[in-house]
């Protein structure tokens, strides 16, 4: 008796060891080490550390990520992207402004005339992810957006012209504001402020969302409409992303997907952030400055032409094919 179940136990455990074998592996928890374009604790950065924070909530047993820091205290912006590409890190929060030195149609990504969503479907943010991926970069998704680009002036202008005005840019627009006839001048977003108080600049560009409240003091108009989109994307080096499991994968993909979602610029919630925050500038002094139906067009179509004038010089066949997929 004893014997018979003692065998009917060694069959037993055979037979678990094989329906264990047979089973789906669990993934064991990975650690990938992350970095941002922006200071820690600072607004543009802000929202990449969410999406780091939420991952690792709800990542346990699967994913986490170790946020080693911000630039520029951890090296350029412009630089870090091409880093990670390296495997300095394995993902990255950045705008695209700073990784177009490693990836030549990033400029495409402030570009789109639709939702993400229309983007994913029509084949344009594939062929982003295709193009990417030649570079060891995986492209997950965009993860927040800071509405749109204006000029912002300390006096007022009537028309499209900026001729006499020296403004502050980044590469984002500097090929618009000197099409119209400005002096640029680049700077770090910390000397803004001061560049402006001492009129050394009349103007700058930038996002409307990321906007900071301090410089109402030396900003007296936001012209009006806004141009492009300031987003930020979240970024993996391509070995790393092939080296965890499909879970991890998918797991990462989808919380970044619930964020490119809330983030879309066209929604209702958006577009009721945008409005309380012109409506607090007004209130603190801050006019806009809107041009005739003419000049109103001739500002878009000079963003529009500038912007993909720019692309198109750096990227001739593959920026005609993503303008096709990104252009209205």
């Amino acid at each position: 008796m004893l014997r018979k179940l003692g065998t009917t136990m060694t069959t037993g455990a055979v037979a678990l060891t094989a329906l264990l074998a047979s089973a789906p592996a669990m993934s064991d928890e990975v650690t990938l080490t992350g970095a941002s374009c922006f200071p820690i604790g600072s607004p543009p950065g802000a929202p990449f550390e969410r999406l780091v924070a939420e991952i690792n909530e709800k990542g346990a047993g699967i994913v986490q990520i170790d946020l080693k820091g911000g630039a520029p205290a951890i090296g350029s912006p412009f630089t870090l992207t091409q880093k990670m590409s390296k495997g300095v890190y394995d993902m990255v929060g950045c705008t695209e402004a700073y990784f177009g030195n490693v990836f030549e149609e990033a400029a495409v990504l402030r570009f789109a005339e639709m939702p993400y969503a229309e983007l994913r479907e029509n084949g344009g943010l594939a062929m982003v992810t295709d193009l990417m991926a030649k570079k060891n970069i995986h492209y997950v998704g965009r993860h927040h957006d800071f509405g749109p680009f204006h000029l912002w002036l300390s006096e007022k202008i009537d028309k499209p012209d900026l001729t006499g005005l020296n403004l502050r840019v980044s590469p984002v627009y500097t090929a618009l504001f000197k099409s119209l006839g400005a002096t640029v001048q680049t700077s770090t977003g910390s000397e803004i402020y001061t560049y402006m108080e001492n009129g050394t600049v009349q103007g700058y560009g930038w996002p409307a969302l990321g906007w900071v409240p301090s410089w109402v003091k030396v900003t007296k108009y936001r012209v009006e409409p806004g141009f492009y989109n300031s987003a930020l994307h979240t970024l993996v080096n391509q070995k790393t992303w092939d080296s965890v499991t499909q879970e991890q994968r998918d797991f990462i993909t989808g919380i970044v997907m619930e964020y490119e979602a809330k983030s879309e610029t066209s929604s209702d919630g958006f577009q009721a952030l945008l409005k309380a925050q012109k409506e607090k500038t007004a209130a603190e002094g801050l006019s806009a400055i809107t041009f005739s139906e003419e000049d109103t067009a001739l500002w878009l179509a000079a963003a529009r032409k500038a912007g993909w004038d720019e692309l198109l010089e750096r990227s001739p066949e593959k920026g005609a094919e993503l303008m096709e997929l990104f252009v209205k």
